[in-house]
């Protein structure tokens, strides 16, 4: 197993007044040549948005674009027809394909949102633009993980890439043994709250582990933890 640390502290970090940003990888003002993606995974943006802020109507294409709300509610908005709220428990996923153009906005114009959203390079170019959103039980990833997007599974949503995401809320002590689905795969291990050990290496609050080379890794909880696993071809 082959790993890398990608510590909390040394993200990139944004303050727009509107919108407060942490870059896990080189995104707008925050360039580090050494740290542009992991494998297909190029994105991973913890934002909050103000009450009442939001992106306005941009272009994207060829890029799967997956958004987890953790408190508040956005509301979304796209060219191929896709509208809807999302809020926490909710997934949502936008296969921008051969070109789209989308506007998120914070639902409520007093209570911020706070949201993770993921860029993910597509498994084939200039497909049919795309939207789902689905609302995942929480009691279904408690001691345990819940797959939220994948490409070969029906409760799940569906994913132009061979990549699988799933959500876990462990209690302290709970371990558990991740079995990857392709061996040609990595994994981008992020802890959204709380704190785990993964095969000896200790993880904090937004920190993150990169995992190649392996077939499967345990995860153990060293507190009550949320955790975030993203597994690509790398």
């Amino acid at each position: 197993m082959n790993t890398i640390l990608y510590k909390a502290s040394d993200r990139g970090a944004a303050d727009y007044g509107w919108l407060k940003a942490k870059y896990s990888f080189s995104f707008s003002s925050y360039h580090n040549p050494s740290n542009v993606h992991f494998g297909a995974l190029r994105v991973l943006n913890n934002d909050i948005v103000a009450g009442g802020g939001g992106f306005p109507a941009h272009p994207h294409d060829n890029m799967e674009i997956i958004t987890i709300p953790i408190e508040g509610a956005l509301q979304h908005k796209d060219s191929s027809g896709g509208n809807g709220i999302i809020q926490k428990n909710d997934v949502q996923i936008m296969n921008a394909g051969t070109g789209v153009e989308h506007s998120e906005f914070n639902a409520s114009k007093t209570e911020q949102v706070e949201l993770f959203q993921i860029w993910i390079f597509p498994k084939e170019k200039n497909i049919k633009p795309r939207y789902d959103q689905k609302t995942f039980d929480p009691a279904a990833r408690q001691n345990k993980l819940q797959l939220v997007v994948a490409p070969d599974n029906d409760e799940a949503l569906w994913i132009n890439q061979d990549a699988w995401l799933s959500l876990g809320n462990l209690n302290k002590g709970i371990s558990l043994n991740y079995k990857l689905h392709n061996n040609n795969s990595g994994v981008y291990a992020f802890v959204i709250e709380g704190s785990v050990t993964i095969n000896g290496q200790p993880l904090g609050k937004r920190d993150a582990l990169g995992i190649k080379d392996a077939a499967d890794f345990d995860i153990t909880a060293n507190e009550n933890a949320e955790i975030l696993l993203i597994e690509i071809p790398v």
